[in-house]
């Protein structure tokens, strides 16, 4: 039976609890919404699997090679879908996606949804006017993180929500291996 994961950057427990505060105080305004109970994370991909060994097996090998970085969160934004989330700096933005792309490219999964555009979702499936309350209530942030690993997550049917099941560390070995997508 296949499973369903997911791989994620988790930032460090204070930007986790903040990131907690503002969905505790923006379900006190609009009630519960999608997300409300989601531990704070910026997607990378997710995907089903059965070969899940084989699958840890290549992240730890690409990711042994990335070094630590510093994600600054600096401003609340909004999809016209519905989704009220946290936007990375212009650099952190491009830094996430640097190794998104290179995780994403370079791991043997046949499907797989690919985050475009790195965010952290505070709420999902927001109408217009729950949109609008959250971007009254919320106006500034800047919180930081150093990001020094990537998390496995998989599908809890039960509870409806992703559980970290592995993390895989940024060693910034120097490779002897041509990754998938790396010389350009």
């Amino acid at each position: 039976m296949e499973n369903k994961y997911s791989l994620a950057f988790i930032p460090d427990d204070i930007v986790i609890d903040e990131v907690k505060k503002i969905k505790l105080q923006l379900a006190n305004e609009i009630g519960w919404f999608n997300s409300k109970n989601s531990l704070a994370h910026i997607t990378i991909c997710e995907f089903t699997s059965t070969e899940i060994e084989i699958i840890k097996n290549q992240i730890s090998r690409i990711t042994a090679s990335f070094s630590p970085f510093d994600v600054e969160l600096v401003d609340y934004d909004s999809y016209p879908n519905g989704v009220f989330f946290i936007k990375p700096s212009e650099k952190s933005k491009e830094d996430l996606k640097k190794i998104i792309k290179i995780l994403t490219a370079s791991l043997t999964i046949k499907k797989m949804y690919k985050s475009i555009e790195p965010h952290l979702s505070i709420a999902r499936k927001l109408d217009v006017e729950k949109l609008k309350i959250a971007n009254i209530l919320f106006q500034k942030i800047e919180v930081k993180f150093l990001c020094e690993r990537v998390f496995l997550r998989k599908f809890n049917t039960n509870l409806k929500q992703f559980e970290v099941i592995d993390s895989f560390q940024f060693k910034g070995e120097k490779s002897t291996q041509v990754i998938q997508g790396s010389l350009f």
